[in-house]
């Protein structure tokens, strides 16, 4: 899932938005430092009720938004995600190889322990020794390299979705807004509970596609999921069966 892929520096990015929107709705509703007060006409006790009831509301008006889902959403995030995880399918396909490689040896080992003499087995162990090592260490960087390249895709869309969710939340009068992608297990997340009422994640990515200019995919696609590359399965050192203590002389 896209749950996992919002970097440290994304979610800066986010609390960054949440202030400059406090910032952004304080200079629409506050007159700037020194200028002369406009005159106008005191209103009635029903408008003056009125506006004050609207103002309360929109303090209070709260919303949640799946930061994560809205990038893999949107049509750019589909785009790009879907490219970068075609990208990588021959070297998941080489990983796997690799690991069927290996596998092998490991059952020759396994099934040949009482055939080979001790020279033979400790050359079989060596070999799947040292190619377990390189595919752990092409697996690793693999991973650092697509986790790399799919942070830039979600930084690159967080930065120009930012300013869409804050003109979102600012036009409809909301007091705050939460991201429910990082809610953790209860009760140590920020988010305990949300209902679909308070979501407004599918309008800013409709917004956002509208902005963005990049064409829906195909009909009938789905979001991509992002994928890691494929892994080395975990190390298991290949030993050797110790060969059998000759029997006692009569």
């Amino acid at each position: 899932m896209i749950k996992k892929f919002v970097t440290k520096k994304s979610a800066r990015f986010i609390v960054a938005i949440v202030f400059g929107l406090s910032l952004f709705a304080l200079a629409q509703t506050s007159p700037a430092a020194g200028a002369p007060a406009a005159a106008s006409t005191p209103d009635s006790p029903s408008t003056a009720a009125a506006t004050v009831a609207k103002a309360r509301a929109n303090a209070t008006k709260i919303g949640t938004i799946d930061i994560q889902s809205a990038i893999a959403a949107s049509n750019e995030g589909r785009r790009d995600l879907e490219a970068l995880n075609k990208k990588f399918e021959p070297k998941q396909n080489e990983l796997k190889g690799l690991a069927d490689e290996i596998d092998g040896l490991k059952k020759q080992l396994s099934a040949q322990q009482d055939k080979l003499n001790e020279e033979s087995r400790d050359k079989l162990v060596k070999q799947i020794e040292a190619k377990q090592k390189g595919l752990d260490r092409a697996a690793q960087d693999a991973q650092e390299d697509f986790q790399n390249q799919q942070g830039e895709i979600v930084n690159r869309i967080m930065a120009k979705l930012g300013p869409i969710i804050t003109k979102y939340v600012v036009d409809n009068g909301y007091g705050l807004l939460l991201d429910t992608s990082q809610a953790t297990s209860f009760p140590r997340g920020p988010v305990i509970m949300s209902g679909p009422a308070l979501d407004i994640t599918q309008p800013v990515v409709e917004a956002y596609n509208s902005q963005s200019g990049v064409a829906a995919p195909a009909a009938g696609s789905v979001a991509p999921k992002p994928a890691k590359p494929a892994t080395s399965p975990a190390s298991k050192p290949a030993t050797t069966k110790p060969p059998a203590s000759a029997p006692p002389k009569q």
